[in-house]
Formats: C-alpha cells, structure tokens, sequence
C-alpha cells in the first residue's frame, strides 16, 4: 500500500491526534465550493461583488458572506473605487495569502479533469503564458525530483513543537 512514511513522534499513530492540523485549518478557510469558486474567479480576474456572484451562480447573501469570510482570513482585500456619478464600491483584490492558494486549486482542477470527465480531459487547458507549454502540479522536492505518495517522509515540526511547549 502506498502511504507517506510517518517518523519520530508521529511513527505510532495511536500516540497523537492531528488537533492542530494545517489541512484542517486550511478548510475553515476554503472549505466550501462558493469559496473555492470565488477564488477561480479571482485568478480570471474578477474583483467585483456582482461579477462573483453571477459568474459563480450563487446569491448575493452567499457572495457576501464568502467575501467577508475570505477577506476576513486576509485572501483579499478590500479597495474602494468609485465610477463617475455613483457611490464607492469596493473590489475585492487577491493578496499574496491569497495568490499562494493557486496550485491547490490548480491541483483540485487537475484532479478534475482526470477523473470527472470521462477520461476525456477537462474543458479548459492551463499553460505557461511565454512558451504555451501545458502546466502541471505535481509533488516534487526541493532538488526538482518527483515524489510518489509511497517516497513521502513526514515527521513533526521540532521547532514548532517547541513553541507549544
């Protein structure tokens, strides 16, 4: 069976709890399909509350509360703009916490278009802007290697194990 290699403290898995889980906590941010999809749309270049929740397909109380929430957790942020005879409004622009989620849902949309399409690839291609070559997610090491689920090592974080002590 392919798994990551757990060492150190983590080796006996009856021994500790993921309390403090960073996939965990990574969900409470993203963790629904209208904050995932808000996001999409942010690397399209939406900035606008209307646009979201149109191209998005959800209420303007979804939009609102999915924007509060993302902006709450510093994925965006908030600027005010005001078109010639009307009120300001704010668009909704992606920080760097924000631009940093854009391999995982690069990687959700990879996934999706293996597997949810009938082995026919998925609707849209993502490719580097200056050579057209396909762009791809993958796991790789520092060095460049990829690694296979079964080449995994995962162990505690001593330093931060540290810090909670």
């Amino acid at each position: 069976m392919d798994a990551v290699r757990l060492t150190g403290v983590l080796e006996d898995r009856d021994a500790w709890r993921a309390t403090h889980c960073s996939i965990g906590r990574a969900m409470e941010v993203v963790g629904t399909r209208s904050a995932m999809l808000i996001l999409r749309e942010a690397y399209y270049g939406t900035t606008r509350f209307d646009d979201f929740a149109s191209r998005v397909g959800i209420t303007e109380a979804v939009a609102s509360a999915r924007l509060k929430e993302l902006t709450e957790a510093g994925l965006f942020e908030r600027v005010p703009y005001k078109e010639p005879g009307k009120r300001t409004r704010h668009e909704y622009v992606l920080t760097e916490k924000g631009r940093d989620l854009l391999p995982a849902v690069l990687a959700l949309m990879q996934w999706g278009d293996k597997y949810l399409h009938g082995g026919k690839g998925g609707p849209l291609e993502v490719a580097d802007d200056a050579t057209g070559e396909r762009v791809r997610v993958e796991v790789r090491s520092e060095s460049g290697r990829e690694v296979p689920l079964g080449e995994l090592r995962v162990s505690a974080n001593e330093s931060r194990r540290r810090l909670r002590e």
